[in-house]
């Protein structure tokens, strides 16, 4: 049972990012795993982030929906924890998957103000409403609910239990245009393998005024131009299974399987027709400046729909060529294989997303590791 329980919290890790460009929704860590209605188990248990995530996949329709989490430093060593949880809490924090602060209430709704992503949990936050007045905004905090068939969310203002984005904050945006370094080389968020690293800096936190680095409360330096960067969905058979990021010093293969773990891989959506006519590596996103462009590495040739156009007829056809994207072009790789911004497709159109709990052992919820 312990393997497996690793494995799930494995499969938590995946859906882990402090990327401004990929996260989907902000959680405080500690109080998720407190959320004892989810399986009236154990005081405390780490599995229940992987319910609230699914609940969020449920409610955006969508599969692989990250998460942005702040953790309060106390967790790391909670003894209603087991000690593979602390140790796993731990390893995230170490490798910049999450925040670890002394108070994460106020980075809470920070982040979400800065990123214009929503907020899920129970608390109400009725005392910071009038600082933080998107609060009252529809889908912007929304607490998550135990309902029939697993974790629901529920909007605790204006209605719409469907998680609401923004655009970022003037102070984020500004943020978001550069590049930070904390004084500690070896920062976890702003450190000297953060810096320019694919998958983006999280926003700093501002103290004063001044950019600040959220864990060790130092003043961050700039360390340049952030590189521009496109966030792209793959939708098939009109289901959104993920979306990446392509920089301008990263850019992104996409296939069946592409060589060395380094790429997207579709081949577990795949139909056996459709894998047998797209490659391994079949396509490769680039960004030259702002332009967005798409260069066929295939053997079979990739198609792309101006202005996502249904009809074959505007369909155009690139062989080992490239081709710069308009904002709602899509790129097909197959019939119903397709890939484009992520703002082309309003909704993930997946009725039922695969479970982040997949591998959880039965009952593990409320057996795991009692006496």
């Amino acid at each position: 049972m312990r393997f497996e329980v690793s494995k799930v919290l494995d499969a938590i890790e995946r859906r882990l990012s402090t990327d401004p460009a990929t996260a989907r929704a902000v959680v405080d860590l500690a109080e998720v795993v407190r959320y004892v209605d989810f399986d009236n188990g154990r005081p405390a248990n780490m599995l229940r982030l992987g319910q609230l995530i699914d609940a969020l996949g449920r409610s955006v329709a969508e599969e692989n929906v990250p998460v942005y989490v702040v953790v309060h430093r106390g967790l790391l060593s909670d003894a209603d924890l087991t000690s593979n949880e602390r140790m796993v809490a731990r390893r995230w924090s170490d490798d910049g998957l999450v925040e670890v602060l002394a108070d994460p209430a106020d980075r809470l709704l920070e982040v979400a103000e800065l990123l214009g992503l929503p907020v899920l949990s129970r608390h109400r936050f009725d005392g910071m409403r009038g600082r933080y007045q998107w609060l009252n905004q529809p889908g912007r905090l929304l607490a998550p609910l135990p309902g029939h068939g697993g974790p629901a969310l529920t909007a605790r203002a204006g209605g719409g239990n469907t998680p609401a984005t923004a655009e970022p904050s003037p102070a984020g945006a500004q943020l978001l245009a550069r590049l930070w370094s904390c004084p500690d080389p070896e920062c976890a968020l702003f450190g000297r393998m953060r810096v320019g690293r694919p998958g983006g800096q999280p926003p700093p936190t501002l103290r004063t005024g001044q950019p600040t680095c959220p864990r060790h409360g130092e003043r961050l330096t700039e360390a340049g131009a952030r590189p521009p960067a496109e966030v792209l969905s793959i939708r098939i058979d009109g289901m959104v299974r993920q979306r990446f990021v392509v920089a301008a010093d990263h850019p992104m293969v996409v296939g069946r399987a592409p060589e060395r773990g380094e790429g997207i891989m579709l081949g577990q959506w795949l139909t056996e027709e459709a894998r047998r006519w797209i490659s391994r590596s079949h396509v490769r996103f680039e960004l030259h400046g702002r332009d967005l462009v798409v260069q066929d590495v295939s053997t079979n040739g990739t198609g792309v729909r101006p202005g996502g156009s249904p009809d074959d007829d505007e369909r155009r056809t690139i062989k080992r060529q490239a081709r710069p994207l308009q904002a709602t072009d899509v790129v097909e790789l197959y019939p119903g294989v397709h890939i484009a911004r992520s703002k082309v497709w309003a909704t993930g159109g997946v009725s039922n997303p695969t479970s982040v709990m997949a591998d959880a052992p039965t009952m593990a919820l409320r057996m795991m590791d009692r006496p």
